[in-house]
């Protein structure tokens, strides 16, 4: 019996030693490096790889990935183009009294404009006094033939100006009046006595009063000026250079 096993493992390594050494035909998956290479197409391009290239082989081969496209940028919004102010170069109010002056200056401060305004001096002529009268016509002659013309009208108070320097010389005056009131009641009775051309003429010393000057200022602002000057007795606006 143990001549039979020696026997049968005898016969085993040979068959597996003459398996090894391709004696007994080629193998399959197992089959060594060098046979493979044999059975290869063109074996002698073959080139074996380091790691390194391997590596880098690999990242060559490996699909890249598609740049993405990218989205249209959207279209910067217009900036809206200031619209230019239509501006007043200058504006001019005036004239003021002292007191007057004060207050218009408070009010108009409260509109902004005091960095534009500047102040100035109006001539103004302080009225203290009204004369009624006839302009001259013709010289000399020409106011006597209007002396008789208000005589046969019934009217006695009148006299000839006759001041050599004057520019009324010759003129016919009819009254002298304080009041702006009573000298217009005159021309209203001489009309209706049938005297035509009958004119008022304000007298007084010649002033200077407070006037105030605002430039590059806008129609609207100009607007709210005017309002405000509006309130007070004998001021104008008016455009200056």
């Amino acid at each position: 019996m143990l001549k039979f096993v020696f026997w049968a493992l005898l016969g085993a390594n040979g068959v597996l030693l003459a398996y090894g050494q391709g004696l007994l035909g080629q193998p399959g998956d197992a089959a060594r490096e060098p046979a493979r290479l044999k059975n290869q197409l063109a074996p002698e391009r073959m080139q074996q790889l380091t790691p390194t290239q391997a590596r880098q082989a690999a990242a060559s081969a490996a699909p890249q990935p598609q740049a993405e496209v990218a989205a249209p940028m959207p279209e910067p919004a217009p900036v809206p183009v200031p619209v230019a102010r239509d501006l007043v170069a200058c504006v001019q109010a005036g004239p003021f009294s002292t007191a007057d002056a004060r207050r218009f200056e408070a009010r108009v401060a409260r509109l902004g404009l005091t960095p534009r305004q500047s102040r100035i001096e109006i001539p103004y002529q302080e009225v203290t006094s009204r004369l009624v009268y006839l302009p001259p016509n013709g010289g000399r002659e020409g106011a006597q033939r209007r002396v008789a013309e208000l005589r046969e009208r019934g009217v006695t108070n009148f006299f000839i100006m006759q001041n050599d320097t004057s520019p009324l010389r010759y003129a016919i005056s009819l009254g002298v009046f304080k009041s702006d009131g009573a000298a217009q009641k005159l021309v209203a009775d001489l009309q209706r006595q049938g005297v035509r051309g009958v004119r008022i003429l304000p007298r007084g010393p010649q002033v200077t009063r407070a006037g105030y000057q605002y430039r590059q200022i806008d129609a609207a602002e100009r607007d709210r000026l005017t309002g405000i000057a509006d309130n007070y007795n004998g001021v104008e606006v008016t455009r200056c250079s």
